[in-house]
């Protein structure tokens, strides 16, 4: 008995270790940035034009900000092999790391000082150009921390990269309302724009990641040429990789047109900002947290393709709770359950499905490569709920709209199944989820 609860505990914080480690720890520091510039254009802009009296057909237009986040594919490239002058001494990652985040902050206070009221194409304007400046942080951020974490730490250091997504997300969108209700939108706007030091300073802390594969100096045309081109065919050239982009496309339909208009559910329902804080951001944080605890610990103990599985289930699954909020109305008690269980889904689902898209890259093309995955994971949510989202709430109402986002959802669980009964899953897998010298542990099961 004795042996077997000690074998229990040794078990325990084997589980646990992983998310103490540097790598890990990094990966937590990288998310907080990576998640601000998101919580500022999705929920955050969302409350802010539907309390100046924008109409809902234009605040879900201006998701289409997020569709620039599809289109880093386009210029990720640039950061896998363009060298910066004096400043990339420093190194490739670190560089572009510092710069980047340099125009994140500006286009922050840019974005705060657009007035919704006055000049509206002005204020999508400024939208977009922090969607620009976003998705170029997510390109070298994501690039960062999959080069840093070993084979291993995929699905620990996905947690904890999670973490801090949520983290600074949580943490933006909270300092923006209460400020916000205090001094004004644009001053508290201005107030998150440090959310983007915490990557700086770990690259400069970190230094450059040791996984990363510098494969040739581009500097001709045809190296140039080579860097852009190279990412996708060694991409396409894989068993199954259409499949499995086909599967990138399609699995968080329903979650991204879902998540997008909570807020303005929440607004409708006659919640306050007060409210909002504590169970949108306050509840949802701890239920996250929670979630990518698990998922951490099911991904090491289940393997990558059942976790992911789950994970898909899960997330079809949370949009019913939105479904139910909408027809209970004004619930406190509903608002919880609903954004806990949805938290959950996204946080275990955020953990091994980010695992699965990481080692999906090959680390000459880091960059390049997740960037594209990234991309097309959310592009046609994205592109829906800009388009459409808006005008199925006005015609259909919330309970049809959140039904129909569950069923959107059945088609990505059912072929990441088939692809599982046919080994597409393992035949197409990058570099980035292969052992190698100086990986000390092994990879869970897939």
């Amino acid at each position: 008995m004795a042996e077997a609860v000690v074998e229990e505990r040794r078990s325990l914080w084997e589980s646990i270790r992983p998310y103490l480690e540097k790598e890990s720890l990094a990966a937590f520091f990288l998310g907080v940035s990576s998640g601000f510039p998101f919580a500022l254009l999705a929920a955050t802009l969302t409350t802010r034009l539907a309390q100046d009296g924008i109409e809902k057909s234009t605040i879900t237009a201006f998701t289409l900000a997020f569709f620039v986040y599809n289109l880093k594919p386009l210029w990720a490239w640039i950061i896998d092999g363009v060298r910066l002058p004096l400043i990339g001494r420093l190194g490739q990652r670190v560089s572009w790391m510092l710069v980047i985040g340099v125009l994140v902050m500006l286009a922050v206070v840019n974005l705060a000082l657009a007035e919704p009221k006055v000049d509206i194409y002005w204020t999508a304007t400024s939208a977009v150009l922090l969607g620009i400046a976003g998705a170029s942080f997510d390109i070298v951020i994501d690039a960062y921390r999959i080069e840093l974490l070993k084979p291993y730490q995929l699905g620990t250091g996905s947690g904890m990269s999670q973490y801090g997504w949520r983290i600074g997300a949580a943490a933006a969108g909270a300092l923006a309302l209460v400020i916000a209700a205090r001094g004004g939108w644009s001053v508290a706007y201005m107030a998150c724009a440090v959310f983007a030091l915490p990557a700086m300073l770990t690259a400069l802390i970190i230094g450059e990641p040791p996984r990363r594969k510098v494969v040739i100096e581009r500097r001709g045309v045809a190296e140039i040429w080579q860097s852009i081109a190279g990412p996708f065919v060694e991409f396409f050239q894989r068993t199954g990789a259409w499949l499995v982009l086909l599967f990138i496309l399609v699995h968080k339909i329903g979650d991204t047109l879902a998540n997008l208009t909570f807020r303005l559910l929440f607004d409708d329902l006659g919640f306050t900002n007060d409210e909002i804080a504590i169970y949108d951001i306050g509840v949802g944080f701890w239920a996250l947290i929670i979630g990518v605890f698990v998922g951490g610990i099911l991904y090491a103990r289940l393997g990558l393709k059942r976790s992911v599985l789950i994970a898909l289930v899960l997330m079809a699954i949370s949009n019913l709770s939105f479904a139910a909020l909408a027809a209970a109305g004004h619930s406190n008690i509903g608002m919880a359950a609903a954004i806990g269980f949805e938290n959950f889904a996204s946080g275990y689902g955020g953990v091994v499905v980010v695992a699965y898209f990481s080692a999906l890259c090959d680390l000459r093309f880091t960059a390049a490569q997740y960037a594209l995955i990234s991309a097309g994971a959310s592009i046609v949510g994205r592109f829906l709920t800009g388009t459409t989202a808006g005008g199925l709430i006005e015609t259909y109402g919330y309970v049809d709209f959140y039904l129909l986002t569950t069923v959107i959802a059945l088609p990505g669980i059912v072929l990441f199944w088939w692809m599982m009964r046919t080994g597409l899953v393992d035949a197409a897998m990058g570099t980035a989820g292969e052992v190698g010298e100086g990986d000390a542990r092994s990879d869970p099961p897939v």
